[in-house]
């Protein structure tokens, strides 16, 4: 499979007040020969931007097709409005979700649809590796989760072999190829989620189901790696913590436990009494946790 393809294949990114990287990710995606061979079509949701970002890219690339919102979604929730405006536009035999601060190397998508062929069958995701531009480092990929027993899960970013397909559980949505067997089998993102945990719930979720989840050889592009602290810290008011605790960009104690329930209903407790041990006494991880201050941070507000 070179060159181009005869498989519909529907793009869905979303965006907000990043106008530089979305306009960078399009640059690098469009000029691809075999996007311009194929049939694909781009999804761009625009949660109310108000950097210019939904004009730029209408100027300059007016074939994608750009979705609005009114400035209340996150990240997952604009996936998922995403997802569902190009289901109903036609029955695409595949569906890319992309993070808008990815710039996509030359012959990646021509890569990523030779890897799919190696998995051989439907009902498959496959998930592209992308390198930080500052370290030179895996930033985002394929995860193998372990849920220990009376411990945390633990996460393990893989890196990807260069020629084969590796196995994995879960994985990071910055280029992830969904094939609609897959989609036909375990739906979409799920609304549970409207910013964190969206892409690994789903990866998990398809896995669990009898889904195949790969992580493609090599690499697929660049993609600065984001994070965001695990706690406040004891210097910071009760309410300040608390809020950040709730909130979708903070610890997303709802989306968290939600999460743990559905997955690993035994840690359920532990994951509760953690998130509460962290706000109310920050102190044992001011401490004692330094060197763990550091998780993913999904992008969009």
């Amino acid at each position: 499979m070179t060159g181009h393809t005869n498989n519909s294949v529907a793009v869905l990114l979303a965006c907000y007040n990043r106008k530089q990287k979305t306009l960078s990710f399009l640059e690098s995606f469009t000029k691809q020969q075999y996007y311009q061979n194929g049939a694909i079509d781009i999804y761009l949701l625009d949660d109310a931007s108000t950097d210019g970002t939904a004009e730029a890219v209408k100027a300059l690339y007016p074939a994608v097709n750009i979705i609005t919102s009114a400035g209340n979604l996150y990240w997952a929730a604009s996936m998922i409005e995403a997802w569902r405006y190009a289901m109903a536009q036609k029955n695409y035999d595949f569906f890319l979700l992309c993070n808008d601060d990815v710039v996509v190397y030359e012959n990646a998508l021509e890569n990523l649809f030779n890897a799919y062929k190696l998995a051989g069958n439907n009902g498959t995701i496959l998930i592209g590796s992308t390198l930080d531009p500052n370290t030179s480092k895996i930033s985002y990929g394929g995860n193998r989760l372990v849920m220990h027993a009376l411990k945390k899960t633990t996460y393990t970013l893989i890196e990807p072999d260069e020629t084969k397909l590796i196995p994995c559980n879960t994985g990071n949505a910055n280029i992830l190829l969904v094939d609609a067997e897959t989609v036909k089998r375990v739906g979409i993102f799920s609304n549970a989620f409207i910013h964190i945990f969206a892409d690994f719930d789903y990866t998990l979720t398809a896995y669990k189901a009898g889904i195949k989840v790969f992580i493609a050889p090599g690499f697929y592009g660049i993609c600065e790696r984001d994070y965001f602290t695990k706690w406040l810290p004891g210097s910071k008011s009760l309410k300040e913590r608390i809020q950040y605790m709730y909130h979708t960009k903070g610890l997303g104690y709802k989306e968290h436990l939600h999460f743990v329930k559905k997955h690993y209903p035994a840690g359920y407790a532990a994951a509760f009494t953690k998130l509460w041990l962290k706000t109310l006494f920050p102190v044992i991880w001011d401490k004692f946790r330094k060197k763990d201050t550091l998780i993913e941070s999904s992008n969009l507000k």
